[in-house]
């Protein structure tokens, strides 16, 4: 039994149970299959509620570290839009005289080898420092080392800095100490309650807001709708203009006094990922695609909307493939991408931003790949943005503003 056919039928089984989370079979072995999982939901949501309950008691507690702390997450697994917000919040505090540090866990990052690790718990007496993927000048980790969404910060964010640890208050520290930051963006930070935030920003996906209502592993819920209450700010993402009454309701529910910024994914152009030929340009804007023959690859957690975007612009979807989220691409899988579209006479290959930071070499590609680049762009709301950010970096000048309605204790 080879590892390969091992890892396969892994990866066939990951895609099944998510297919059944998603509620895409209706089968009898995904009836079955999903009530086991229902099951195991109620145990995950008895921890997480004793989790928060220790913390709101005290019990277990967290460590400040006397400086601002910003918490960018979300209420769900995967799928919300998050880096760019984030990518969008430490470019305006940047530009507005903060040194920023944004704190990731590296989710699916390559952890250093053991031997690493054994030899620095010889030769010293301390824990090892986080990675550092950026130190604010220069891009030190590729994206295999450092995590997808991690190295894509760094790439777009000079001047700030990107640290990635399991234990983010070691890394907060670090970030104060060794590059003088005075402001953390917890990135995917609203569960890790270890380190809090002075200022919490929950993004919750408009086109699928909590899933089918259930916990891990039944549903996509990481705690319940209920906990909308720990938000300041309430990010609205992937929104198409139209007001939804009943989700903001909802919200108004258990979080009436917060702020709701609502926000849309906007592609802005195509950036080539393969090593073009002389003379063939790198970038190309939106309106290449209109009427073109493309073959589309992703692996990310919703690639229904990677896929609406293209036939938005007028691509012509000759093709598909969808991997796992974070899925990292091999030498073999790109032959068979190459050769699925050349089966299909697809002009070119198209993929995410965050897909194209895990594939390692596109030299050898019988057709251009690109991928399309994404901005977060502000719909509702944009007051509330640019206050949030006044927030932070004015403080003075937002509790003059906010005095009138008491809301002074956010302020750092």
């Amino acid at each position: 039994m080879s590892q390969s056919w091992i890892k396969r039928k892994f990866q066939a089984f990951e895609l099944y149970t998510v297919d059944v989370v998603l509620g895409r079979r209706a089968d009898t072995g995904a009836v079955i299959f999903g009530s086991l999982l229902h099951v195991l939901s109620w145990l995950f949501s008895g921890i997480v509620q004793l989790r928060l309950w220790l913390y709101r008691n005290r019990i277990l507690r967290d460590h400040p570290l006397g400086c601002l702390v910003v918490v960018v997450g979300n209420l769900t697994v995967g799928g919300t839009g998050k880096t760019p917000v984030v990518e969008k919040f430490a470019k305006a505090l940047r530009d507005r005289g903060r040194k920023v540090a944004i704190l990731s866990r590296g989710y699916k990052s390559k952890a250093p080898p053991f031997w690493k690790k054994a030899w620095y718990g010889i030769t010293h007496t301390d824990e090892p420092p986080p990675r550092v993927v950026s130190d604010g000048q220069n891009v030190l980790l590729d994206s295999e080392q450092a995590g997808d969404e991690p190295y894509m910060l760094a790439r777009n964010l000079p001047g700030v800095v990107v640290l990635v640890d399991k234990n983010r208050v070691k890394s907060g520290a670090y970030a104060i100490k060794k590059y003088g930051c005075d402001t953390l963006v917890l990135d995917d930070g609203f569960q890790y309650l270890p380190l809090k935030g002075r200022l919490n920003l929950l993004l919750v996906d408009k086109t699928n807001p909590f899933g089918n209502g259930h916990m891990l592993p039944r549903g996509i819920l990481r705690e319940p709708v209920k906990h909308l209450k720990r938000a300041n700010y309430i990010f609205l993402t992937k929104s198409n203009g139209t007001r939804d009454t009943e989700l903001e309701a909802l919200i108004a529910k258990y979080r009436p006094d917060a702020d709701v910024i609502e926000c849309a994914h906007k592609p802005k152009y195509l950036q080539r990922l393969d090593a073009n030929p002389a003379g063939s340009p790198e970038r190309q804007p939106l309106d290449w695609l209109k009427g073109r023959r493309i073959f589309a690859f992703s692996g990310i957690a919703t690639p229904e909307s990677f896929e609406k975007f293209l036939r938005d612009l007028g691509a012509l979807l000759v093709g598909r493939e969808r991997f796992l989220d974070h899925y990292r691409y091999t030498p073999e899988d790109l032959e068979d991408l190459y050769g699925a579209a050349e089966r299909e006479n697809a002009e070119c290959l198209v993929t995410t931003e965050k897909d194209a930071v895990r594939i390692s070499d596109a030299a050898g590609s019988p057709l251009p790949i690109y991928y399309l680049r994404l901005e977060i762009e502000i719909i509702r709301g944009a007051a509330d943005f640019d206050e949030a950010v006044g927030r932070i970096c004015f403080p003075q000048n937002a509790l003059a503003g906010r005095a009138a309605s008491g809301v002074t204790d956010l302020l750092p």
